[in-house]
């Protein structure tokens, strides 16, 4: 769903090239190399707004039927993922079980987005509401240079040039996807940028209302920044910014867990917690 980590990314701006799915560069992000070519998260937002769009197709990856658009403003051309999904039944039968009450939405996206940006985190793509053919969904800006996602880094058995600053990647998905109880986070949606950031993607089975943590023992470290943020989160300020997207219940589940999270954390001491650098 973008805190950030070493090396801004460099998007091409121009004509988006092949491949990659959609993520989103960071408006701010406390490790992060600043540049004037990459867009701010405001500046992504109107644009994925305000675009024209030039062509649609398909992007036959995942089973939510999404589109790749490719959207010009006059100025710049880029691409944007286009996902309508929302679906709900009472009974969801998969390899790892049975889901009551699921829901597959794209509402979840731009929750994960704004909550993402709430945390500091910046390791979710930017994502707007905007309609496509009188059928809202969400709009999520699609970055060009990804090297790999994880399950193609294990097939090839690649490993990072920089091991420990991979890990604390890992660690604040971790902590990311329990917050948002994330039932979805496979090896097509970990993506890494050429630089060896990790972008987390499609969070379209999201904030479910459980308010413990399935998997506790992989919280184990968070980044300091990240986890005060965390410790602020009120009622009142997330009806007020995800209150679109999200239910009431929702929202309440979410904070259960992150006292859950918070809990846990404080209980591991000083050194579960990190500041990451421009390396990291």
């Amino acid at each position: 769903m973008a805190a950030s980590f070493f090396l801004a990314v460099a998007l091409a701006l121009a004509a988006p090239q092949s491949g990659g799915p959609p993520l989103a560069a960071p408006n701010t992000a406390p490790a992060s190399v600043a540049s004037a070519s990459i867009p701010s998260d405001t500046e992504i937002e109107a644009f994925l707004k305000d675009a024209n769009v030039v062509k649609t197709k398909d992007t036959k990856k995942g089973v939510t039927g999404s589109l790749r658009a490719t959207l010009s403003d006059g100025k710049m051309t880029h691409d944007a993922q286009i996902q309508t999904i929302d679906e709900s039944k009472r009974e969801f039968r998969t390899d790892r079980g049975v889901e009551f009450d699921f829901r597959d939405s794209w509402h979840y996206n731009i929750a994960a987005y704004k909550l993402d940006r709430m945390i500091g985190l910046n390791m979710a793509p930017v994502s707007i509401e905007r309609t496509h053919r009188a059928t809202p969904g969400a709009w999520t800006w699609w970055l060009d240079n990804v090297l790999m996602d994880e399950g193609e880094k294990q097939k090839k058995k690649i490993e990072p040039p920089d091991r420990p600053a991979w890990s604390r990647q890992w660690a604040l998905m971790y902590v990311f996807d329990e917050l948002i109880a994330n039932t979805d986070r496979n090896q097509g949606n970990i993506l890494y940028t050429t630089d060896w950031r990790v972008w987390l993607i499609d969070h379209t089975r999201a904030f479910r209302k459980n308010t413990s943590l399935k998997n506790p023992a992989r919280v184990t470290r968070c980044d300091r920044l990240v986890f005060e943020r965390l410790k602020v989160l009120d009622l009142q300020t997330l009806k007020r910014e995800l209150g679109k997207d999200l239910e009431e219940g929702q929202i309440k589940a979410l904070l259960a867990r992150r006292d859950a999270i918070v809990k846990k954390l404080e209980s591991l001491g000083s050194t579960a917690l990190f500041d990451r650098t421009p390396s990291s």
